[in-house]
């Protein structure tokens, strides 16, 4: 990711990025991009996408809260892919709808200012998106200390139209997921109708794994069908060092009966069907 900007390398770590995560871009570029208004300064060595500030815009507009995935990121959570246009919620009866944005209609808590309130957020996503969008917001609120038990119960209270999502995606979430790259990929294994978990531990055999660790957690791990899914980032993996390492844990991992499948951010978030596709016919003959 050398050639990256660094408002994309914020965008790749879910709209969201320290400033270790985006130091290979260098300080004047980074500087420069701040200036330019391409990322913003949220506080010492954390940078976001300028998106949730013209979101804001919009609510105040027309009377209502930034919601779903804009609202996510303002809360302070990492999001798969952020769209063009944001989301802005109204309350039922509300009628004056921004033009440059989407529109969703429902509950708003107004002690919450020009953002849909955490609960409320998680509980839209899981409802409304699809889990693919949905899983990354739910995994990152719980990554950053969002109750688990709260989500839970509020999703399960859901009714009507997406509570059968609502549910599942509140199941399936785990603060576990390093980021959302790894939660989307998890999302479409589901899909794919895969049973995967994220970060499973798995051990080595002392015989083969060479200079590899004892135990490894890769990213996504169907268990029963020893199965384990990789989203690969060049970023990690562009060393003589971290080259040598992946495929010392790839060889012991396949020499000890596991299928390792390696998918890059592009494929997960820009071909999702194709990356669905494989899984599906993976389960299909693993079955």
């Amino acid at each position: 990711m050398a050639d990256l900007s660094p408002a994309e390398r914020v965008a790749r770590c879910g709209g969201l990025a320290t400033r270790a995560q985006i130091a290979a871009c260098g300080p004047r570029a980074i500087a420069a991009a701040v200036a330019a208004g391409e990322i913003v300064r949220v506080r010492r060595g954390l940078y976001r996408l300028p998106d949730v500030d013209r979101a804001l815009r919009l609510a105040a507009e027309c009377g209502g809260q930034v919601a779903l995935l804009h609202a996510a990121q303002a809360h302070g959570w990492e999001v798969a892919l952020l769209p063009d246009r944001p989301t802005v919620k109204l309350p039922s009866g509300g009628h004056v709808r921004p033009v440059a944005a989407d529109t969703i209609w429902g509950e708003v808590d107004p002690t919450t200012g020009r953002v849909t309130s955490q609960r409320l957020t998680v509980v839209d996503c899981a409802r409304r998106l699809p889990l693919r969008d949905a899983l990354p917001v739910l995994d990152s609120a719980l990554r950053h200390g969002y109750d688990p038990t709260t989500l839970l119960a509020d999703a399960r209270a859901v009714r009507g139209k997406g509570a059968a999502a609502a549910r599942r995606a509140a199941e399936l979430a785990s603060g576990l997921a390093a980021n959302p790259f790894e939660s989307r990929l998890r999302a479409l294994a589901v899909d794919a109708g895969l049973d995967v978990r994220p970060q499973v531990t798995i051990g080595l055999p002392a015989e083969t794994r060479g200079t590899a660790p004892a135990t490894v957690r890769p990213d996504v791990v169907d268990v029963g069908r020893r199965l384990v899914l990789e989203a690969d980032s060049w970023e990690f993996h562009s060393s003589k060092e971290a080259f040598q390492a992946d495929c010392l844990r790839y060889t012991a991992l396949t020499v000890a009966g596991w299928t390792v499948l390696r998918f890059t951010w592009w494929q997960v978030m820009h071909d999702p069907g194709w990356v669905i596709t494989c899984l599906a016919r993976y389960a299909e003959r693993a079955a």
